[in-house]
């Protein structure tokens, strides 16, 4: 593959003390970093790559894609080759690479930050994330080259992916008010609680990405036709949202706001943004003090979509909207997961063994 010939940009600046890149979101810069400190000074890699990543709309895929890229990334070099020098042979190669290879996990009782890789081989949606990836990255590359840039990617089969299908277990909804009151009760730092039950609580009556509530700032929070209401980023498909804040979820985000009426909806304590591990750790740590299996953030929209759909009343339409889904299919998965248990006509057949095999005396 030879050197690239970049398309100027329309209205690119010329002249100017300001560098273009500083304009990249999160993600790209962090990608940026990574790269630069792998590749010579000359090599359009990082830049390339970072803008890439800044060239994705939602604030998820470009999270998505670049770590999915370090991956393929990391790849490559170990095989002597440079990624923008990929062919099929090694792009297909990298299919079974992820297939078969232990992932990085932190090493118990080692240095602090140490890694090896001794984890699981890739998930099958791990595995289609970096193919994923990789493949965007060249597809934009076709996109910004005068000369064309074949995607080696178009050939590589990706895994299977079951979508009616996850490891993540369901709660019931007396297990959800198990979960939120122990947010409200667990924590003796009065902050700490409010902040676990007002978030637990917006999370789920607003049926929200975390990545959403997270972006979230306070000036966002507003009042339409008698609706306490939050404004906010779409982070699936971009866009902005109007989502309707039931009381019980308002009376406790200004129980726990006290008053602010700047920054981060949710932050730390010294006023940055709140990030997703740290929600995670929460999430771990009330489950583990309620009794209940452990689960990560996007479990919570998945309860409430179930939960919502099992009202006598519900309107799968309404549902749909509520959820932020273009589709009613990707509704129903939500809800199947848990439905599909709970509807078993197995049950049934063994009520009916059961009964049958009961002794006579107990009849």
């Amino acid at each position: 593959m030879g050197p690239l010939i970049l398309r100027p940009a329309a209205g690119a600046l010329s002249t100017g003390t300001r560098d273009p890149r500083d304009l990249w979101p999160e993600h790209a810069r962090k990608l940026y970093d990574h790269l630069v400190a792998l590749y010579d000074e000359d090599d359009p890699l990082p830049t390339l790559a970072a803008a890439w990543i800044g060239h994705q709309r939602s604030v998820n895929t470009q999270k998505s894609y670049a770590r999915g890229f370090r991956v393929f990334e990391e790849f490559a070099r170990e095989h002597r080759a440079h990624p923008m020098a990929e062919r099929f042979p090694l792009a297909d190669t990298f299919r079974l690479y992820l297939e078969k290879t232990p992932t990085w996990v932190r090493v118990k009782g080692g240095r602090r930050g140490e890694m090896a890789r001794a984890g699981k081989p890739y998930s099958n949606a791990s595995q289609a994330n970096a193919l994923s990836a990789a493949s965007s990255f060249f597809s934009y590359l076709d996109k910004v080259s005068d000369e064309g840039v074949k995607n080696p990617f178009d050939a590589v089969q990706r895994p299977v992916l079951d979508l009616d299908y996850s490891p993540t277990p369901g709660y019931t909804e007396q297990e959800w008010t198990t979960l939120v009151v122990t947010a409200r009760d667990h924590h003796r730092v009065a902050a700490y609680r409010k902040r676990a039950y007002a978030l637990l609580l917006v999370l789920y009556t607003c049926c929200l990405r975390i990545d959403s509530l997270l972006n979230a700032r306070v000036e966002d929070l507003g009042y339409d036709k008698g609706h306490r209401v939050l404004h906010l980023e779409k982070v699936k498909g971009g866009g902005r949202k109007k989502k309707p804040i039931p009381p019980v979820a308002w009376d406790a985000l200004q129980d726990y706001l006290d008053g602010r009426q700047t920054g981060w909806l949710f932050c730390t304590a010294s006023g940055g943004q709140l990030d997703e591990p740290a929600v995670w750790r929460l999430l771990q740590s009330l489950a583990k003090r309620a009794g209940l299996p452990l689960r990560g953030p996007h479990g919570t929209k998945v309860d409430a979509i179930t939960h919502a759909l099992a009202k006598p009343d519900a309107r799968p339409d309404k549902v749909q909207r509520w959820a932020d889904h273009k589709d009613s299919r990707t509704t129903q998965r939500y809800n199947r997961r848990k439905e599909l248990l709970d509807d078993s006509p197995g049950y049934s057949l063994a009520a009916d063994v059961a009964g049958a095999l009961a002794p006579v005396a107990d009849r």
